[in-house]
């Protein structure tokens, strides 16, 4: 089954065409890597699948249930999503556990798996060690990884992650992609992220899209295996 589904998507800003015929699709247990040189309208590709933003044509589908029948749950990470001022009153480790309270029940005790789970989330970011720091208190960067965290501690079924590694180093950026592979592999999570670090990342990815222009057409989908 496809958790992502696109077909021949074309998408205008005013009149002015940026995407055509885009065909793409994103499986449970992989990890896809969406790429394109600067302006190759990747965030605008993702805003289109989730419908944050309306094609001229083509056909999307989101999955509406897991591979267990359950419904479908997503985590979705914008580009520098990261804008708490200085005064937000949380800690890292509170905002992150909020990422494991059930819709509507804030006051849940969390359990000893729970627990186990923040840590592994913050670890896996490099933001265990200031899981007491207020969020008002960290950079940009540091408020971009927390987001990351959180993420992972909702543990959706679909990652949709919009170059979540800015301001990581080669290290901390290693450690990230094993962490995404192991979910794809080993949970049945489908991971679809945009990243201009594809060097970096082939080794670890499953599939490669990248959208390409072609003489005076607009962006397309170009498939490639990793």
């Amino acid at each position: 089954m496809h958790y992502i589904s696109v077909e021949n998507l074309t998408f205008f800003y005013g009149e002015e065409p940026v995407l055509e015929n885009v065909s793409y699709h994103v499986d449970p247990g992989e990890f896809v890597i969406l790429t394109g040189e600067n302006g190759a309208a990747k965030s605008t590709l993702i805003r289109n699948t989730l419908g944050l933003l309306k094609p001229a044509k083509g056909k999307i589908a989101i999955a509406k249930t897991n591979q267990e029948g359950e419904k479908l749950s997503m985590g979705y990470i914008p580009q520098q999503i990261a804008s708490f001022n200085a005064g937000f009153p949380s800690t890292v480790l509170e905002l992150v556990r909020s990422g494991r309270f059930p819709r509507g029940r804030w006051f849940k005790r969390l359990t000893k798996k729970d627990h186990e789970h923040v840590e592994k989330a913050l670890r896996s970011v490099g933001m265990w060690e200031m899981r007491n720091k207020r969020i008002g208190e960290l950079s940009g960067g540091q408020k971009q990884r927390i987001c990351l965290a959180r993420i992972f501690a909702t543990d959706p079924d679909l990652f949709v992650l919009d170059e979540p590694t800015t301001g990581m180093d080669e290290g901390s950026r290693g450690d990230f992609y094993r962490l995404l592979r192991h979910n794809a592999h080993a949970h049945d999570k489908a991971i679809l992220m945009i990243t201009h670090d594809h060097e970096d990342i082939k080794q670890y990815a499953d599939r490669h899209i990248r959208l390409v222009r072609k003489e005076d057409s607009e962006w397309r989908c170009f498939h490639m295996s990793s």
